[in-house]
């Protein structure tokens, strides 16, 4: 499956792979997770895996692969098409949790912060590949926390497998290196090509790294900012960067108790992925009907304070 399928929708957290070499069912195999995109504050958190046989070890290596931090885009999407390319053998899939996923996660009643969420995807996507049939023999992991708590805690999960949870895991293992590729240029497409979910006309799309530390990403929050609806769902909301402008520059919204509202209304709002979304099926739709008719925020954008409501 090609990365590219998931640019039709970037609203929804998903999983693509390659298919399943036949040699990796049969013969013991190694396995490498990394991730990218776990600091901005734009965009989606990209997870990979990439695998193959503990006897093809040494051709992943005169792949060259590398940490992708230290390849520029060429040279990663080169490096992934040569990966992709070696179907016989090596296997990989990324796992991406939208920016409404993030923060849904990290804003829940129940404290599900970010290392947890990574030690899950990371967990789900070991458990994918021995679903799928590989047989795992070796893992390698670059560290999320306490290396060896992280690394005790796989070794629980998946007796019989080689654990090996070690930080700068991308620049150690070529396999983990394998998946790092992966990743960053799952994102890295994802990003350039990201498709907004909310109709905001014409959007600036020099939005730079999305690092919070980044002019470009500073500029770009400021301007997407409305003081009433706040951001759309490309921006990771519980990021204390947005919480801040949010705080200083947006309108303070005052709702109704929970308990005074119907329980639809309720649940609508409680189920809703962002304020975005809520306002725009409290107009009579919803994400999956793109027919729907929209708040006349989103045709008109005229709307710029509580005064006008």
């Amino acid at each position: 499956m090609e990365l590219n399928s998931f640019e039709a929708d970037n609203s929804v957290s998903c999983r693509l792979a390659s298919p399943i070499p036949a040699v990796c069912r049969t013969e013991d195999c190694c396995l490498g997770i990394d991730e990218a995109g776990r600091g901005p504050v734009l965009g989606p958190m990209v997870y990979g895996i990439c695998f193959c046989p503990v006897s093809k070890k040494k051709e992943l290596k005169d792949l060259k692969v590398a940490d992708s931090k230290t390849l520029s885009e060429p040279e990663r999407e080169n490096l992934f098409q040569k990966l992709d390319e070696a179907k016989s053998s090596v296997g990989w899939a990324v796992q991406i949790l939208s920016p409404n996923t993030i923060s849904t996660s990290m804003l829940q009643r129940t404290k599900y912060n970010l290392n947890a969420l990574s030690h899950d995807t990371a967990i789900g996507l070991i458990q994918y590949a021995l679903d799928s049939g590989v047989q795992l023999k070796e893992v390698f992991v670059d560290t999320v926390g306490p290396a060896e708590k992280y690394e005790r805690k796989l070794s629980q999960l998946f007796p019989g497998i080689e654990v090996s949870v070690r930080p700068k895991a991308d620049s150690l293992f070529p396999i983990v290196s394998a998946a790092s590729i992966c990743a960053k240029v799952a994102r890295d497409r994802i990003v350039k090509g990201w498709n907004f979910a909310e109709d905001l006309g014409e959007v600036d799309t020099d939005y730079g790294s999305g690092y919070p530390n980044d002019p470009k990403t500073k500029a770009w929050l400021l301007n997407c900012l409305d003081p009433v609806f706040g951001y759309p769902q490309f921006v990771r909301f519980s990021w204390s960067t947005a919480q801040t402008l949010m705080d200083s520059k947006a309108v303070t919204v005052h709702w109704d108790d929970d308990d005074e509202e119907c329980g639809e209304k309720a649940a609508q709002r409680q189920n809703n992925r962002s304020m975005l979304s809520y306002f725009s099926a409290s107009a009579g739709g919803n994400d999956q009907n793109p027919t729907h008719q929209t708040h006349r925020f989103f045709s008109e954008r005229r709307l710029r304070s509580l005064d006008t409501l």
